[in-house]
Formats: structure tokens, C-alpha cells, sequence
């Protein structure tokens, strides 16, 4: 059988997105990858103009022969199959990390319809749809059946109906390595908890939230080191200035060594904090999937995180806190409960965790499925 040749489209190569693309090289080795990516940046531009970026710089490797093209949601591939027709011809996968149908907005965002019908274009153009969890998936066709809705004519019927017949979940998988990893790893200290955050410094990962939890935590009898790991950008939410100084007192009083607070680019000492920590913590108020946390838990962290959005599918729920119809100040309470408990059978909860199904081993066969059943004859 000739070598299957498949087309891999990243229109904004965020970091999860980099990570998902080269477990996909990684596992099948087999196929040959042509894979195409433009920068995490310039959103607004980047999500409207990926498919003139391509179409024009990019025609020659655009109009080679495939077996597959895989597009992640925010390709414009309607334009682009209009902009080089010959993909139009050969069978095409649109995988979800996200929605944007389902995202949060803040008071500093100018909201846009445009991003969510690239989204939707992209969903229709596609021979399959898949999504990294169902969260993700229901999110997406709630979204689309609400905005139909408000659209004053000539709206075809059945959009959704169809778009839901051919798609799938498939969550990314994780390196077999981070399991191998904590199997060899040596047992944890005995001294501060260690409690990881490792997301994003934006609104939507909820630093609000994070700066209630820190009150409650340097107002208890825990010890504790908090690694914000996270990326950093230009403008930083407020929550964390006064996160910082709260920290600070607080290694000081009580003579602990502070913890990580800054962003960790090496891959090999971001996973060493990682295998040498216990608590794994998200405040998000979105997640579409939750990579950074169940990369964590692959290398030991017990997860702790909202009982909402992804998080119930992939994570145990010993670990999930109370947020639905409760107040900020409640949902920080519920948090710290659950740190406290974990905090004291940590050694227990280590193995309880679970999630090995994820593994890049364990999903092989349902990622080769779907390829198979798409490539051309």
C-alpha cells in the first residue's frame, strides 16, 4: 500500500494546538505529514485571513496529492477550498480544541460574530467533525442552534442535525512518556504541599477566583508552595499583583521557600516541577478539554478543578468543587475544601487517578479509525 500523505492545517498554533499536532506525527509515523501552521497571534486577522495567507504563499504544498486533510477549527476552509479547489476534492477532518461559541467574553473585547461563523463554514465544509470532549461538542451545536435562531430569513433547516451525524469525540491524546515518567518517578517530599497552576495569565482562567483561594489558603494551617506556571502577557489581570504579595508574606512568616512564579518554557523542567508537585488546580472559567491539567495528572498531581465544563468527563470527581449557582466567594470556599482533604491522603489519591485511557497507546486505534474511514480509495 503507498504511503498515505496527509495535510495537517493550524491556523492559530497555539501551544495545545503545537503539542496535539506532534502526538499526531509522533503516533503515526507510518503516514507522511505535510503540516502548515500560522502564529498565535493577531486573532482578529488571523482567524479571516489564514485562508489568503495559504492560498497565496502556500499553493504549491496546498496542491500536492493528499490522502487527508486534517483542519483545525479556526481554518477558514470554505475560503480556502474556494481559494485552491483541489482540496476541495479530497476528504477533510476539522478537529475542535475550542469553540467560539463558548467562550467567555470580557468588558475589554469587541465582540465578533466572525470567529464563530468561521467555526460554523468550517464544520459544514468538513466530511468529519471532531471535538477534543463533549462539552466541547454540545457547547458548539447549543451555540449554533442559538444563533441560527436570531438570523432573520432564509435559514436552512436541519444545520445542526447535520453537522452533529457526522462528528465525533476524540480527545487528545498524551505522550506515553508522562505515564513512564511517573511510574519512575521518586516518591514526593514530605514538606509544603505542592500545588500547581499552570494556565494562562488571562481573564478566562479565572484569576479572581485564584486570588480568593489564595486568601483562604494563606489563612489556613496548610503549608504550602504555589507555582504559578503559567504564560504571561503584556496586560496581566489585577488578581495577580495582589496574589504576588499575599505569596510573599506568607513564605516570609512562616519560613517557606517560595514557589515558581513564572513562566516555565523548558519542556523538561516545566514536567520535573510537575512530577515533584501534588495538586494540580484550575479556576478556569472555560476549558474545552483541560491539556494543561491532565498533563499534570499523567505525572502524578492530583487535579483539582470546577465541577463544570470538560472537567467532569476526564477527571476524577473525588477531585471536582461545587460552582454552579454558587458566588465567587462560595466557589473559592468549595476549592479550598477540597484542597484541604487532598492535601492529607495524598499518597492515596496518586493512583486513583485514572486517566491512562488518554494515553497516546490506549487512543491509537480510535484515531487510526477515523483516518481510515476518511481517506480516499
Amino acid at each position: 500500500m503507498n504511503e498515505r500523505r496527509i495535510l495537517l492545517l493550524s491556523a492559530y498554533d497555539a501551544g495545545s494546538h503545537q503539542q496535539w499536532r506532534q502526538i499526531l506525527c509522533d503516533m503515526f509515523p507510518r503516514y507522511q505529514w505535510i503540516c502548515l501552521t500560522l502564529p498565535a497571534r493577531h486573532f482578529s486577522w488571523r482567524v479571516r485571513g489564514n485562508s489568503l495567507s495559504w492560498a497565496f504563499n502556500h499553493r504549491r504544498e496546498l496542491t500536492d496529492n493528499y490522502d487527508l486533510v486534517i483542519a483545525t477549527s479556526l481554518t477558514d476552509l470554505a475560503s480556502l477550498r474556494g481559494f485552491v479547489p483541489e482540496l476541495a476534492r479530497i476528504p477533510t477532518l476539522v478537529y475542535f480544541h475550542e469553540n467560539q461559541f463558548a467562550y467567555p467574553t470580557s468588558a475589554q473585547q469587541h465582540t465578533s460574530i466572525e470567529p464563530a461563523m468561521v467555526n460554523l463554514y468550517s464544520a459544514l465544509c468538513a466530511d468529519h467533525v471532531t471535538f477534543n470532549s463533549e462539552w466541547n461538542r454540545s457547547s458548539f451545536l447549543q451555540g449554533v442552534q442559538t444563533l441560527l435562531a436570531k438570523l432573520p430569513d432564509h435559514v436552512p433547516a436541519g444545520l445542526v442535525e447535520q453537522i452533529q451525524a457526522r462528528s465525533s469525540v476524540l480527545p487528545v491524546p498524551l505522550p506515553d512518556r508522562l505515564f513512564a515518567k511517573k511510574q519512575a518517578s521518586i516518591p514526593r517530599h514530605t514538606g509544603p504541599v505542592q500545588i500547581i497552576w499552570n494556565h494562562r495569565h488571562e481573564y478566562d482562567k479565572g484569576p479572581d477566583l485564584l486570588l480568593l483561594v489564595v486568601r483562604h489558603l494563606v489563612a489556613s494551617a496548610l503549608p504550602f508552595r504555589l507555582h504559578l506556571l503559567g504564560q504571561r502577557f503584556r496586560n496581566r489581570p489585577a488578581a495577580f499583583e495582589e496574589i504576588d504579595l499575599l505569596l510573599t508574606d506568607f513564605y516570609q512568616r512562616h519560613a517557606i521557600e517560595p514557589g515558581i512564579n513564572r513562566f516555565v518554557e523548558s519542556r523538561e523542567e516545566y514536567e520535573g516541577v510537575l512530577m515533584q508537585s501534588d495538586i494540580v488546580l484550575s479556576t478556569a472559567l472555560h476549558d474545552f478539554y483541560g491539556l494543561s491539567m491532565l498533563e499534570a495528572a499523567a505525572l502524578g498531581c492530583f487535579p483539582i478543578a470546577p465541577n463544570a465544563l470538560a472537567y467532569p468527563e476526564y477527571l476524577p470527581a473525588r477531585g471536582l468543587y461545587c460552582v454552579a449557582g454558587l458566588t465567587l466567594a462560595e466557589q473559592a470556599v468549595s476549592a479550598v475544601q477540597r484542597i484541604l482533604v487532598h492535601a492529607n491522603q495524598l499518597d492515596q489519591d496518586r493512583h486513583l487517578l485514572g486517566i491512562d485511557a488518554l494515553s497516546a497507546s490506549a487512543m491509537h486505534t480510535s484515531w487510526q479509525q477515523t483516518f481510515m474511514t476518511l481517506f480516499k480509495s
